[in-house]
This record gives C-alpha cells, sequence and structure tokens, in this order.
C-alpha cells in the first residue's frame, strides 16, 4: 500500500503535512502543476507572492494548501481570509479549501458573501472559522461592525485580482488591506496584470516573489481562430448563422453583461438550441449543474461572462466565441483556453464591429497572429446544413418509446383522409418548427461591413436622399424597398443604390420627384421607424 506521500509524488516534496497529502491523493492529483510547483515553496517560506496564471492551472490549490499547512489548529480568530470578486468563486474557493483539509478535523472554512444572511455569517464567525472567504464588499460590512476579527491573520490573499479591479472593488481591496496587519503574508493571484494591479502590488507586498506561467504557444496553436466584423445590431444574426454552418461539440459565448447573458441564451433558445446563461446571478448549484449538463451532452452551448465561466474544464467545448470583445486584450488568451482542451483542436471566433479594430489589433499583438477573417457563411450553407440537422434530429427519435404509437396513429390519419404519409410527416415538421421560417431567406443575409464608409457616385439620372433607418433598426434592403414600391408607388426598376449605416441609410431615387410625391415619402414608416426623407447635397453621404 502506497502512502500519502508516494501515492501524491511530486507534492511529498514540499514538506507539507501529511494530512494534506492525504488530501492531495484523495483529489486525484499525481503531479504538482507549473503554478503549484513555483508558488508552494515559496508562499511555505512565508514570502509575499504575485502570480500571474491563468484559470485551470491549479492556482486554487497553489495556495491554499500552503495556507492549511501554516494554520495554528488551537486559534480558532481567522487566520487566511480570501477575497474574491464573486459569491460564486467564493464558494467554490471554500469547497477547495474543505477538499484539501478534509483531514484536518478542527477545520472551519467559511465563505461570506452579499446577498446572503448576515446572522448565519456572524454566527459562523463566532465559532471559530480559521480560513474566511469573502467578498470585498461583504468583508467590509463584517469589519465595520466588529464581527470580523483580523487580528489573528497570517495570509491574506486576492484571487482573480484583475476582475475584482473590472467590477470596481479595487477601492474597497485597499480600504481592507489598509485595515490588516503590515506582518501578514500576501498573495495575489490574477490572470492579467493591468497597471492597476501592478500598483497595489507595489504599495502593499514586501518584497513579493513572482511567478508567472505563461500560456503555452502549443496551447494557442491547437485553437484555430477567426475574426467577422459585423455591425454591432446584425451580432445575434451572425452568431446564429456561424453556429448553423459550424459544426461543433459545444460551444461557450462570452458577453460582458449578465443582461446580455440572458438575452444571448434567449435568442439562440428561439432557435431550438440547447443553451443556458450563466453569470453572477447564478447560484452556484445552478452554476454546477449547468456545467454537468454541458459535460454530459444535454446541453450544447453556454452563454457566460467572464466571470462566471471562470475554472470551466469541459472536453467537449469545441469552440470559443466572443460574442463582446474583452476589455483587456489578455483575457482573451483566457477566454479562448475554454477550448482545445487535453490536446485536442478548438476553434474561436471574434464577432467584433468596426469601431473595435484598435480592440482586435490588441488582441492581435497579444497573441503575436493575426486572426484569420472569416466570411460570413452564405444562405445556402446555412440552409445545407439546418437540413442536416433537420435529418439528423428525425433519425435521433427513431428510438422513441412513442413512435410506433405514432407511426399507427399517421397510418389511420393517411387512410381516413387519403393523405400521402410524407405529407403528414410534413404537417407534423410544420408543427415542430413553429411561425419561425426554416430556411434563410437571401434578404436575411447580412452583409460583410467596411470599417470605412464609401459612397460611390449617384447616377446622372438619379439624386441621392438620406432616411433615418439602419442596421440599428433591424432594417434591410427588402424593407426598404417594399415601402417605397408599395406604400409610394415608385417602381422597383426606379429605386437605384441602396447604403445601409448604423443609424441612417441611403437610397437613389429618379431626379425630379413630383411634390406630391415627396410628400408622401415623407409620411412613410420603415420597421415602424419615420424616414424623415432628405435630399443629399452632392454625392457624398
Amino acid at each position: 500500500m502506497l502512502s500519502a506521500a508516494e501515492s501524491a509524488d511530486g507534492f511529498g516534496g514540499f514538506g507539507l503535512h501529511p494530512a494534506l497529502l492525504q488530501a492531495v491523493t484523495d483529489s486525484k492529483y499525481c503531479h504538482p502543476s507549473p503554478v503549484q510547483a513555483q508558488a508552494i515553496p515559496l508562499l511555505l517560506q512565508g514570502r509575499d507572492l504575485i502570480a500571474q496564471a491563468q484559470t485551470g492551472t491549479g492556482k486554487t490549490a497553489a495556495f491554499a494548501l500552503p495556507c492549511l499547512h501554516n494554520l495554528e489548529a488551537d486559534q480558532h480568530l481567522p487566520q487566511v481570509l480570501v477575497l474574491t470578486p464573486t459569491r460564486e468563486l467564493a464558494l467554490q474557493v471554500a469547497k477547495s479549501f474543505e477538499r484539501y483539509g478534509a483531514h484536518m478535523p478542527r477545520l472551519r472554512v467559511l465563505p461570506i458573501y452579499g446577498g446572503s444572511g448576515f446572522r448565519p455569517q456572524i454566527q459562523g464567525l463566532r465559532r471559530g472559522a480559521q480560513i474566511v472567504v469573502g467578498t470585498p464588499g461583504r468583508v467590509m460590512d463584517h469589519m465595520r461592525q466588529g464581527t470580523l476579527n483580523l487580528s489573528g491573520l497570517r495570509s491574506l490573499v486576492l484571487d482573480e485580482a484583475d476582475e475584482m479591479l473590472r467590477m470596481g472593488f479595487i477601492d474597497d481591496v485597499t480600504w481592507i488591506l489598509e485595515r490588516t496587519a503590515q506582518e501578514r503574508q500576501l498573495v495575489l493571484f490574477s490572470a492579467t496584470m493591468p497597471p492597476e494591479v501592478r500598483q497595489l502590488s507595489g504599495r502593499f507586498l514586501h518584497d513579493p516573489a513572482e511567478v508567472t506561467i505563461a500560456t503555452s504557444k502549443a496551447d494557442t496553436q491547437r485553437i484555430h481562430q477567426w475574426l467577422l466584423m459585423v455591425h454591432a445590431s446584425q451580432k445575434r444574426q451572425a452568431l446564429i448563422q456561424v453556429l448553423e454552418a459550424e459544426a461543433s461539440e459545444a460551444t461557450m459565448i462570452f458577453v460582458r453583461t449578465k443582461q446580455a447573458t440572458v438575452e444571448v441564451a434567449a435568442e439562440l433558445s428561439s432557435h431550438a438550441y440547447r443553451c443556458a446563461a450563466l453569470s453572477g446571478d447564478v447560484i452556484q448549484s445552478q452554476r454546477e449543474q449547468v456545467i454537468e449538463r454541458l459535460r454530459s451532452g444535454q446541453l450544447d452551448v453556454v452563454v457566460a461572462t467572464d466571470v462566471a465561466a471562470r475554472g470551466i474544464d469541459v472536453e467537449r467545448i469545441t469552440l470559443v466565441v466572443n460574442y463582446d470583445p474583452p476589455l483587456d486584450a489578455e483575457a482573451y488568451i483566457h477566454r479562448i483556453g475554454r477550448t482545445g482542451r487535453a490536446g485536442r483542436q478548438g476553434q474561436a471566433l471574434l464577432l467584433a464591429t468596426p469601431r473595435e479594430r484598435r480592440q482586435v489589433q490588441a488582441i492581435e499583438r497579444v497573441t503575436g497572429q493575426r486572426l484569420e477573417v472569416m466570411e460570413l457563411p452564405d444562405t445556402a450553407m446555412v440552409n445545407d446544413r439546418r437540413r442536416q440537422r433537420f435529418k439528423e434530429r428525425i433519425l435521433s427519435a427513431l428510438d422513441g418509446a412513442d413512435v410506433p404509437l405514432f407511426a399507427q396513429l399517421v397510418k389511420e390519419l393517411s387512410a381516413e383522409n387519403n393523405l400521402p404519409a410524407e405529407h403528414i410527416a410534413a404537417a407534423l415538421a410544420q408543427l415542430m418548427q413553429g411561425t419561425q421560417p426554416f430556411e434563410l431567406s437571401h434578404q436575411d443575409h447580412l452583409p460583410r461591413p467596411s470599417s470605412r464608409r464609401q459612397s460611390r457616385p449617384v447616377a446622372a439620372n438619379m439624386e441621392r436622399y438620406r432616411i433615418e433607418v439602419g442596421w440599428k433598426h433591424k432594417v434591410k434592403p427588402g424593407n426598404i424597398v417594399g415601402a417605397l414600391a408599395n406604400q409610394a408607388g415608385i417602381k422597383g426598376q426606379s429605386i437605384g443604390r441602396i447604403h445601409i449605416f448604423d443609424e441612417h441609410s441611403t437610397v437613389d431615387l429618379p431626379r425630379n420627384m413630383p411634390d406630391d410625391l415627396f410628400a408622401t415619402l415623407r409620411n412613410l414608416r420603415v420597421v415602424s421607424q419615420p424616414l424623415r426623407i432628405r435630399k443629399l447635397e452632392g454625392s457624398a453621404v
């Protein structure tokens, strides 16, 4: 029978307590990850530490194991304080401490965060929590009320420091650091290292050691990275066209806000995608259910914010979509790292508007490679994929328990009404499809935007007009032509070039239109928007 130290292999060389080595063995860890191999010895020495490492590299164990090793079992005041940007991460880190300390019988770990009852947290602190994991706001509340006594603090860990910066918590973190003893060990972990985080570390850390775990080029090379330029109002349609044309096992979509997770997930669900949203408002138990459903194949798409997606490691994810470009270019590497796991190939797509070209260039500088420009899948490609998926769904349903019953009903209906079976099957498919068109029309296909607004000269017999409806209103050329032809009586062949921009459009119409026709045009509405048409001088837009 192997000892705990022997079975934990490289972890035995750190000099950790046997109880911790047993927990490492229970967790089926064989070898320390790079961040663990570098950080654990430094933290066991009591050094302050700055560590830059992506989620999924084993960083929680890198600080949790040394903190647990250094605990004084007889001291009941908090000895370790871990600050996290979200309650979900606080719960996750607290559970990790409990798992690694499973063989330490007197260990007490307490997560404290907003949105949960204050009184149970006070009771937990009074019972003698040695490790407190919390969000900055709730930690401040307890400190102000005197319910969190940090006089015995030995280690303070800032986990996901860059996310705390993005979420506006740096001032709160500073407030907490200013009110803790100077002799405590301070540890800062961050996936990226913005200047503000560097400034914070320079002010509060004492002669810190530094650990940087670079993203392996081999990892990024396994990921085929695409760029698709679209107007902001076209993103959802573009996303759907890409998902329908590009086959993938599972997809992770990153957005900036929790509201966007709900909106994008609802749009995809309306197109029959098995989809779920993950944001800071999703409680930990539901988050775990979503991840497990994604892992087991019950879900195919998850729409998430950066913080909510931290720690997700699902091999089925073969496509990552940056629906919103990350605010920090280095966060892009963290996002796309959700695919290409365990040596597999992956794909990453960045949806960007012409106004976001600088962010695209920053990402290319950080990754050291140009993103390959993707042409939006054409109508035929999307429709071919829809037909294939339809056939696959039918074939997968043939093993259903009620198929023989439905087959008998179809046979009876065919005989009673003298209807071919294929007509009945088609009607059933229509019921399943609902009012959503099955095939993409050519009018629905989105044109690729240009970063510059270029205007072609107006033909000699035409004049250019501006109308106050654009991509943001979801207008299409067919809408404009239909309104002019059907409501104003202008023949379709008399309507010239149409250029659609974000908030307005231009249309070329015959010269010398009668005043009464122009008056009619002024009162037209397209996609519920008043045209407010006016003539443009010259040919410039």
